[in-house]
């Protein structure tokens, strides 16, 4: 039985822990994988963007950040963006009232409750002034945040409604943007960074379609532009959302809205091309596969971009096609490539695009040719359709159309292939070529599907009896399958 002293000990001890859980979320915070995939690559891009559904922490994230740069308490595993010395940053939202309940909610604690300042992401102890705004009730201008230097950081309050000229004036070490900010306001916030060579992130979902800051990051991506998708699915088992939780979100969300507000996918309307639900094309991994299933790996080079393949399964008897596999490199050799492509399935027959055929520069031998020294069973042509024509607006057209009838199914855990899916799309005409490496491969796989042969997975090379095998090919070049 404890005694009266130590009880007393215990209950200090149970308070103290309280203390700091509510008055410290910085020390307890830990980003789930892509809201670290986010972080990471604050260190080579200037400019984020972190699309996300709602209600899957991205504001927490941006937070989180935001106090890291202010304090310089980096955790000792921190590979974004460092600032060695106090700094100066904005936080801005849509207008002041929801920068104030949102972005200095999540900073500072509930606006208004003295008790419950500093039960933000930046600890109590190190808020040493807030200054309050005008207009808005318990609305904070600046605040005045000890630096771990012994130095003093500021961070600065502003909201879009306030127009561009409010964005306009100092140099910021960094900004952050909670919420889709217009064009306008957002090209004077960048411009802010320029000569501090800052960083400015942005934290929001994409409810308003493909506005110009969406494209920026879609569409123009750069050596320091870059986005990272974050969907419902990422959250993980014991995160914030339990799996009841995540399904009572998405059956609660407007059917038009759904995509936009579980996964962070832009309303991409007519520019779209895939309209069909991910839900109704997702599938669980295959843990059992029939033997007599067609097997067929598709590339698309990377001359210029990421190497990508995509392996199928073909159930000929219901028609349905499964893709299996991906595999997504940037800046690897075609050593690496085959490496990871025979570790899967070393027997199964590769179709290739029309640009293998193409000699290398350096070594004057095709490009498809290079893949076939490491043992890949490489098709003799590149891959066309029955008449000959590589029409790619065929393969949209049958991929589409197996979408929409359920005979396309994708394995749940391939989330590259299903974060390019989300932003293909097409502008004045034409697909836009960025970061569609897996679709091209797998549109490649569609075109020439009759290749497919019934071989086994795994890493060994079972070759066909040479009867089947026409010259300069490792299969059957001229068998076709019943379509």
């Amino acid at each position: 039985m404890p005694t009266l002293a130590e009880l007393r000990e215990i209950a200090s001890t149970l308070e103290a822990a309280l203390e700091r859980k509510t008055y410290n979320k910085l020390e307890s915070f830990k980003p789930y994988p892509k809201q670290l995939e986010f972080l990471n690559a604050g260190k080579f891009k200037r400019e984020r963007l972190l699309m996300a559904g709602n209600r899957l922490g991205k504001t927490e994230v941006g937070a989180y950040e935001a106090t890291l740069h202010a304090t310089g308490l980096y955790p000792k595993d921190w590979k974004g963006r460092v600032f060695d010395s106090p700094t100066l940053g904005w936080v801005a939202g849509e207008t002041s009232l929801e920068t104030r309940d949102v972005c200095q909610n999540k900073l500072l604690g509930s606006p208004g409750v003295t008790t419950l300042q500093g039960s933000g992401m930046i600890p109590r102890e190190l808020i040493l002034d807030t200054s309050l705004a005008r207009g808005v009730t318990d609305a904070v201008d600046t605040v005045q945040v000890r630096h771990s230097t012994g130095g003093v950081s500021i961070i600065r309050f502003k909201s879009y409604e306030q127009g561009r000229s409010k964005f306009q004036g100092e140099g910021c070490d960094w900004v952050w943007l909670d919420e889709e900010p217009g064009i306008d306001v957002y090209a004077e916030a960048l411009a802010r960074i320029g000569e501090k060579d800052g960083a400015i992130w942005i934290t929001f979902t994409p409810i308003n379609g493909p506005t110009a800051v969406v494209l920026r990051f879609t569409d123009e991506p750069t050596y320091d532009r870059g986005y990272v998708p974050m969907t419902i699915d990422d959250v993980p088992e014991g995160g914030h959302l339990s799996a009841a939780a995540k399904q009572r979100m998405i059956d609660g969300y407007l059917p038009h809205e759904r995509e936009a507000r579980a996964r962070g996918v832009p309303a991409l309307g007519s520019g779209r091309i895939f309209t069909t639900a991910e839900a109704a094309i997702i599938e669980p991994p295959l843990e059992y596969i029939p033997a007599h299933w067609h097997k067929l790996w598709g590339l698309d080079f990377g001359i210029g971009h990421p190497f990508a393949a995509v392996l199928i399964l073909w159930d000929k008897d219901n028609d349905v096609i499964h893709v299996h596999h991906t595999i997504r490199m940037a800046d690897a050799l075609i050593i690496s490539h085959a490496a990871a492509m025979k570790k899967i399935g070393a027997s199964v027959p590769v179709v290739w695009p029309r640009d293998g055929s193409e000699r290398d520069r350096n070594t004057g031998e095709p490009l498809a040719s290079q893949y076939r020294k490491h043992e890949l069973r490489m098709a003799h042509e590149h891959a066309a359709w029955e008449d000959g024509s590589v029409s790619t607006w065929a393969g949209i057209k049958e991929w589409d159309e197996r979408e929409k009838n359920g005979r396309l199914r994708v394995a749940a855990h391939l989330t590259e292939w299903f974060e390019e899916r989300r932003f293909y799309h097409m502008k004045d005409g034409q697909i836009v070529k960025i970061k569609d490496d897996l679709m091209s491969a797998t549109r490649t796989c569609l075109m020439a599907k009759r290749f497919a042969r019934a071989v086994p997975l795994g890493g060994k090379w079972e070759r066909n009896p040479p009867s089947t095998i026409a010259e300069g090919t490792d299969f059957d070049v001229f068998a076709v399958g019943v379509e």
